[in-house]
């Protein structure tokens, strides 16, 4: 059963159509991947999920929920925005930690904010999360004391602390050099592993193969291309797809 649907998503900057007419579904333990050149919408569609954007058109459900309906000329309030938004966990590229707050204190920050339990519950779970990320030794420790993979880690930690239904990724790996790459990479497998249902914007091709159940390929605006991965990486259909593959692939 799908737990996201996405129908004819689009979105403008002024005269720029950035998002086209975006459909897709997701069902729960499901990994999709999003590829692409830059520039081909990926971030702006993920943001619009995370509704950091809010989309000009079309629709966005999770569960029996619809969260955006383009067609209600209602504008979504403050309250209304923050509601939808936890249903979604999002891992930014270049980490956002709070400096001034150590490893424990920057995974429980929002769930304590929110309320989502005591403040026993919360630590045990943040515990837990952090262990889990492969951190526990690095537990009272600020984020200039970590490597560019273990704040990564760390954010990975606070967004699953929100449970949300979906975690979504924007890049992780990208400010990474190529050996924190690796165990950022393995945190998301093991997530996959444990049935986490994810959204992975990535231009990390060997992952997107070997972790995804679905490959979105956009271009220009839309989605030129979907399929399993070995559809995509094996037998394209595009002519787009193939030309993005085999320069990806010649960077391996």
């Amino acid at each position: 059963m799908a737990i996201l649907e996405v129908k004819n998503i689009k979105k403008s900057f002024g005269k720029t159509e950035v998002l086209k007419g975006i459909s897709f579904s997701l069902n729960e333990g499901e990994v999709i991947s999003l590829i692409g050149s830059s520039g081909s919408g990926k971030t702006t569609l993920l943001r619009c999920l995370n509704f950091l954007e809010t989309p000009d058109s079309g629709t966005i459900s999770v569960g029996d929920n619809v969260l955006f309906d383009g067609e209600n000329s209602k504008a979504l309030t403050d309250n209304e925005i923050r509601e939808n938004r936890l249903h979604f966990g999002l891992v930014f590229q270049s980490f956002n930690l709070f400096p001034q707050y150590n490893v424990l204190d920057n995974v429980t920050l929002a769930p304590k904010l929110l309320k989502k339990g005591s403040t026993e519950e919360i630590e045990q779970n943040a515990r837990a999360l952090i262990d889990k990320v492969g951190l526990t030794e690095k537990i009272g420790n600020y984020p200039c004391e970590l490597s560019g993979g273990q704040q990564q880690r760390v954010a990975i930690a606070r967004a699953l602390a929100m449970n949300p239904d979906i975690l979504c990724f924007d890049e992780p790996t990208s400010a990474l050099d190529p050996e924190l790459t690796g165990e950022v990479l393995r945190v998301i497998k093991g997530l996959k592993e444990s049935g986490s249902t994810m959204i992975v914007v990535t231009h990390e091709m060997e992952f997107a193969k070997n972790v995804s159940d679905k490959i979105i390929f956009m271009a220009d605006g839309v989605i030129e291309e979907m399929g399993t991965p070995e559809q995509i990486f094996e037998n394209p259909q595009s002519d787009k797809t193939r030309h993005f593959l085999q320069n990806s692939l010649e960077k391996i």
